[in-house]
């Protein structure tokens, strides 16, 4: 397992470099620069702002100086449009934020949709079964950027329980509604999966042996079926936390929580490039530990996975 780790971090240096160059060059090819606009820059002042930024460099010599800025200092650079502020304390300002509710919404999803998903499959065919497959289906239905105005005009418009919007340090009556609109639809399709594998391995044949045993129901859940259930959701969750945490454009722009999503958003409307080169190469390295980190739980779930 430790050589296999190993492999994958290795693996994802070269993969970090070309996500890197490919988004790199992707951006610079679109037409427009972060300096253009209606109304047009003079020449002499337009090349005194590239000459600032190392814009007029030839291409690989702005690639690499941008690619070993990262790798020496883990520095993105300076930010194309707001000025005195650089890529990293853009991501140090918004990126706690998002990692608050999105880290809070997947816990609430996975034990929620978990535990949803176990209750339904051993009571399955019943009232309670019924219930929480309408009740997913229901979740499912409505995405975050629909649940997010229906529980402003509930708890804020009708009811007037908790604001509209802001994050205000985070205080509880801020983050409420945001983790609700997020984690909903990821609890729904957690449930589901559980109870499709719990449904699979109630009837395998070590179950059905330990049945014979005379064990109880609880035992039986606890110590054999809940970890190979576990394994398909497992292989969800890695995915779903870096989308939790990072896949909150709606979230951030609807509430206004200063996240990291309308810091993305913003840099793509106004052509800043440093900014969107920074937040897709967060993402990218979220992305790689995290389903490592699902690979290595689903291994610990099944010893008979050797990687």
């Amino acid at each position: 397992m430790l050589r296999y780790i190993l492999r994958r971090l290795l693996i994802a240096i070269p993969t970090l470099l070309i996500l890197i160059i490919i988004c790199f060059l992707l951006m610079y090819a679109a037409p427009g620069g972060p300096f253009t606009s209606e109304r047009p820059l003079p020449p002499q002042v337009l090349a005194n702002i590239e000459a600032k930024y190392g814009l007029n460099d030839p291409l690989p010599v702005q690639m690499w100086n941008y690619v070993v800025g990262i790798v020496t200092r883990f520095d993105f650079g300076p930010s194309f449009i707001y000025k005195d502020r650089d890529v990293n304390d853009i991501i140090a300002q918004g990126f706690p934020v998002t990692l608050t509710y999105g880290t809070i919404s997947f816990v609430i999803a996975t034990l929620v949709g978990v535990s949803l998903g176990v209750l339904a499959a051993i009571r399955h065919n019943t009232l309670l079964d019924y219930i929480a497959v309408g009740a997913t289906f229901s979740a499912q239905a409505l995405p975050n950027f629909v649940m997010a105005p229906i529980l402003v005009i509930i708890f804020t418009w009708q009811l007037g329980w908790l604001p509209g919007g802001g994050w205000n340090g985070g205080q509880w009556q801020y983050v409420v509604m945001p983790v609700i609109a997020l984690s909903t639809s990821y609890m729904a399709s957690i449930a589901r999966i559980t109870r499709s594998s719990m449904l699979e391995t109630l009837h395998s044949n070590f179950i059905r042996t330990a049945k014979a045993k005379g064990l109880s129901t609880r035992t039986i859940i606890r110590r054999h079926a809940m970890k190979p259930a576990m394994m398909p959701v497992v292989s969800y969750l890695g995915p779903a936390f870096v989308a939790m945490i990072t896949g909150s454009v709606v979230i951030d722009l609807y509430f206004s929580t200063g996240g990291i999503g309308q810091s993305f958003v913003n840099s793509a409307l106004n052509r800043d490039y440093a900014v969107m080169l920074g937040v897709t190469i967060l993402y990218g390295t979220l992305t790689i530990i995290f389903n490592l980190l699902a690979d290595v739980a689903y291994a610990w779930l099944d010893p008979k996975i050797r990687y």
